[in-house]
């Protein structure tokens, strides 16, 4: 048992280690029966597997819940606001996104 809850801790520990991102994205408005229209650009400040800090223009109002597209990745990640200060919005995603992703997210940056 207490083996297990050591792996928790680790993929815990994990899933909250922050990476300096700074890559612009979209934010993309959830509409009726899933449809996406409306779309704000943002950036993507810092990225975890569990979530992200984005910066937008603080005038700009960021619906609860949308799709966080990255620039240079084609899919969208189902994300929640979780906390807003002005520019900066932190996020959570709905779901743990992929190390493998994560790190293909991270190469990126050093691509460009």
């Amino acid at each position: 048992m207490a083996f297990q809850m050591h792996l928790d801790s680790e993929k815990s520990e994990q899933a909250y280690q922050e990476f300096s991102l700074d890559r612009p994205g979209k934010i993309i408005f959830v509409g009726h029966h899933l449809s996406t229209g409306t779309q704000v650009k943002c950036l993507i400040r810092t990225i975890t597997l569990a979530g992200a800090v984005l910066e937008v223009n603080p005038g700009v109002e960021v619906p609860n819940h949308f799709f966080l597209e990255i620039l240079g990745i084609h899919d969208e990640l189902g994300a929640t606001v979780v906390k807003r200060e002005a520019e900066l919005v932190t996020i959570s995603f709905n779901m743990l996104i992929n190390a493998e992703f994560l790190h293909h997210v991270l190469r990126l940056n050093f691509e460009v």
